[in-house]
This record gives structure tokens, C-alpha cells and sequence, in this order.
């Protein structure tokens, strides 16, 4: 990239700005699993509507980053560390906009729960939601400081959230065959769960950006992960 210092002084203006987006994204995805998952847990239609009402603005912020970060790239051509801080960004921000997604799913199936008499099997959601949403922070904490340990450390743990996943799935099955009568309840807890297992499979991926941003290494499609001081 051009040094000089005028350049060098808008490029970093730019990357400040790129990284308030992708700020602003990752601080709404987290809150609004939060509140889909409360909207669910503690019946709260309010909680589910704020989720789908800020949607949008995911979105919204999703395009921006894709078009700020081709600019940045046409601009200002940034070689190494920083071209991969460039795309990385580019990269993240698909993840946390399906993440938004999933956490739409969840308000609607919630607030369609929530005219219905509480159904207790929902309080089985708790345990994979706590996990979702730890491997989510994580995986964000991780990719804003680099921290490869604990990006790896996340994508193992994906393993438990499936595992978890799967247990959830045949307890829901099991009151499908002896109780007809909240079949319909049933059965969206089981969407439900999918919809948190998908968001675990999009913070690994926010992972191995982070892998990627530190290390260069790319560690996608059973690529080798980085040697690290415990490793």
C-alpha cells in the first residue's frame, strides 16, 4: 500500500469506520439472541417484535460493510495483514447477518408458542441457549483480539452444542409419540433447535476468520489449525 501519509491517514479513517459497522453488527446479533431466546423462554412477544423490528438494520449494515470494504480494496490496495483485516470483515459479516436470521426464526415460532398455554418442555431450550450464545461471544471475542487459542477452542466446542442438539431432538420426539395434543409446540422447539444449531455452525465459521486474520492460515474444508502455546 501507498506510505504516504495522507493516504495512509484516510485508509486507517476508513478502517476505524469498517470496524464500527462490523461493531455495531456483532453487538445486535448477540442481542438479539438474547431477546428471541427470552421471547421464547420467559413468553415475551415485546422481546420477539424488538428482534424482528431490528432486523433490517443487520441487513442494512451487511451491505454496507460489503461495499466499504470494496472500496477500501480499489482505494487503497492493502497487501498482508491489512488486506486480510479487510476481507475478514467482509467475511464475518455474512455470519452475523444468518445469525440474525435464525434469531428472526425464533421470535416467530416464540410469539406463535406464546399464544398457546406454556408448554414446559420449552425450558429444555435453556442449556443449548446458554451454549449458542456463549460459543457466539466467544467467537466474536476472538476474532476482535485475534485470539486464535480461543477461536480453536470454540470450534471444538461446537461439537458439544451438537451433541446437545441431538440429546433435545429425541426428548422432543419421545413427547411427540405420547403427547398428540402439543404436537404443534413439539415441534417448533425442534425447529427452534435447528435454528440454534445453525448459529453455533456460523460462530465456528466467525472462528476461522479469526484463525485466519492472526495466523494466514486457512483452515476451512479440513484445513490444519495453527500450532499455539498449548497445542
Amino acid at each position: 500500500m501507498k506510505t504516504d501519509s495522507h493516504i495512509l491517514g484516510n485508509f486507517q479513517s476508513a478502517i476505524v469506520d469498517l470496524k464500527s459497522d462490523l461493531n455495531k453488527m456483532t453487538n445486535l446479533s448477540v442481542t438479539n439472541l438474547k431477546d428471541s431466546t427470552k421471547g421464547l423462554i420467559e413468553r415475551d412477544d415485546a422481546a420477539c417484535s424488538s428482534v424482528i423490528a431490528s432486523d433490517e438494520e443487520i441487513n442494512e449494515l451487511e451491505k454496507d460493510i460489503d461495499q466499504k470494504g470494496i472500496r477500501i480494496i480499489m482505494l487503497y490496495q492493502p497487501v498482508a495483514s491489512d488486506l486480510r483485516l479487510v476481507t475478514s470483515i467482509m467475511k464475518v459479516s455474512p455470519n452475523l447477518e444468518r445469525i440474525g436470521d435464525q434469531s428472526v426464526g425464533i421470535s416467530k415460532r416464540a410469539r406463535k408458542m406464546n399464544k398457546n398455554p406454556e408448554c414446559d418442555e420449552t425450558q429444555l431450550i435453556r442449556p443449548l441457549r446458554d451454549l449458542a450464545l456463549s460459543q457466539l461471544e466467544n467467537a466474536i471475542l476472538a476474532f476482535n483480539e485475534r485470539n486464535v487459542e480461543l477461536a480453536i477452542e470454540v470450534k471444538r466446542k461446537d461439537q458439544d452444542l451438537n451433541l446437545i442438539c441431538k440429546e433435545l431432538a429425541k426428548k422432543l420426539t419421545k413427547k411427540m409419540e405420547s403427547d398428540s395434543s402439543r404436537i404443534k409446540d413439539y415441534l417448533d422447539l425442534h425447529y427452534i433447535t435447528r435454528l440454534l444449531e445453525r448459529i453455533g455452525d456460523y460462530s465456528k465459521n466467525i472462528c476461522e476468520d479469526a484463525i485466519f486474520l492472526e495466523s494466514a492460515v486457512d483452515i476451512r474444508h479440513g484445513g490444519e489449525l495453527p500450532e499455539t502455546e498449548n497445542s
